[in-house]
């Protein structure tokens, strides 16, 4: 798909609603532009991590993890590291 859109003055350009919406783009969001043999690329930059936490979550339901139990083995793996680090 090829859109054509107008630069304006100070260099501001519009993205049409059709893509703002298909991308949940808002006002504010990071966009990264990536000059690639004399073209221009415009992309979303999209944070890992909430894709990241609902795959996590995904997994720990899929194997019937309760939230506690990942908590207890936290704070068993907290000490663990503290003492090896700390030789105590």
């Amino acid at each position: 798909m090829a859109i054509m859109i107008r630069l304006r003055k100070h260099g501001v350009i519009t993205l049409p609603a059709k893509l703002r919406q298909r991308y949940k783009l808002e006002a504010g969001d990071t966009l990264m532009l990536i000059e690639l043999h004399g073209g221009l690329f415009l992309a979303p930059k999209v944070s890992v991590i909430p894709k990241l936490a609902e795959e996590i979550e995904r997994l720990r339901k899929e194997q019937g993890i309760e939230v506690e139990d990942l908590l207890k083995g936290l704070d068993e793996e907290r000490q663990k590291y503290y003492q090896e680090k700390y030789d105590c």
